[in-house]
């Protein structure tokens, strides 16, 4: 099998690094960076797992996409940042000592020369839906903490993989189409479209999500297996001769409008425009800029861990 495209959700790792790695360490000059120490160690020990020929990080250019809020008002409202002057534009809570951070990472990986990614109007999820939409070559593997992404699985045209994140890189796992049908009960046959069903009908409080009243995932996962698809499910409602049990088909009836607005809301945009920041997404074996990298190193307090990152990339076959 050919060298892997690994898709890492930005965000979801640095987010994670952030309340993952302890805030005392800090630059020499006192700025916090436990959150740019945590994602380079998080992808030097993703690229030594999975040997990848190419890797794209995954941007969010728009956390919360007006064509979601349009559908359903309630999508990440939670997180708005209450304290917004502006009033104009939604902007996400995000912890005063991460936005710093979250730049200098962006320094490191453009002058390694490591490939980004995003997609304006769009959240991250979109861009590695899309990218991994498109491939035709080599199995991709998608990195993140994000479940939504389980939708993404698949084996044709080619193998595309989860490590989900959701209880540490130490304790991550890697989900395909069997290992998601097996944990959440959806048809595995069509695994990815079942799980974003699924997400659809039980709901997200995370994500603002209200779901189907009364119907809760054990539910979800019973009907899908009944009648394979929301489609069949919607079916079974109109049916009257169908065994569909009286109250779930009132509760699916009632939550018509909602179900309706929710599928783009839930499943990840595949066409999304995706913009790279280089001209190819092939993972650089040396930094395209040594001496930048050095100063930022020193300059950040963190040589070790991108000592860890080049000593990741030295271990990759040649091109």
């Amino acid at each position: 099998m050919s060298a892997p495209l690994l898709l890492l959700d930005g965000a979801s790792m640095w987010f994670r690094s952030f309340f993952g790695v302890p805030s005392s360490i800090t630059s020499p000059d006192g700025r916090p960076v436990n959150a740019v120490r945590g994602f380079v160690d998080s992808m030097a020990t993703v690229i030594t797992r999975h040997r990848p020929g190419r890797l794209v990080v995954c941007l969010d250019l728009d956390w919360r996409p007006q064509f979601r809020v349009d559908r359903i008002p309630s999508y990440k409202a939670h997180r708005v940042d209450q304290e917004n002057p502006s009033g104009q534009v939604d902007v996400e809570e995000v912890p005063d000592d991460l936005s710093p951070q979250v730049e200098m990472i962006a320094e490191l990986l453009d002058a390694f020369g490591i490939c980004t990614g995003g997609a304006e109007g769009y959240e991250a999820d979109d861009v590695i839906g899309t990218l991994a939409a498109q491939e035709r070559r080599d199995p991709v593997v998608v990195v993140s903490g994000d479940r939504d992404l389980l939708q993404v699985v698949r084996d044709d045209p080619v193998q595309i993989r989860v490590l989900y994140l959701g209880r540490g890189l130490t304790n991550a796992t890697l989900l395909g189409p069997a290992e998601v049908a097996e944990r959440y009960g959806v048809p595995a046959d069509r695994a990815g479209e079942g799980y974003a069903e699924l997400a659809l009908l039980r709901g997200d409080p995370s994500d603002g999500l209200p779901g189907v009243p009364g119907v809760g995932e054990k539910t979800a996962a019973t009907l899908l297996a009944q009648h394979g698809s929301l489609e069949g499910i919607l079916a079974a409602v109109d049916d009257p001769k169908s065994a569909l049990a009286k109250g779930i088909r009132a509760k699916l009836r009632a939550a018509a409008d909602y179900i309706e607005d929710a599928g783009p809301v839930v499943a990840v945009a595949t066409d999304a425009p995706v913009t790279l920041s280089t001209a190819t997404d092939a993972l650089p074996l040396v930094a395209a800029d040594p001496a930048r990298v050095a100063d930022l190193a020193t300059r950040l307090g963190v040589g070790s861990s991108v000592a860890r990152l080049q000593k990741a990339l030295d271990a990759l076959p040649g091109p």
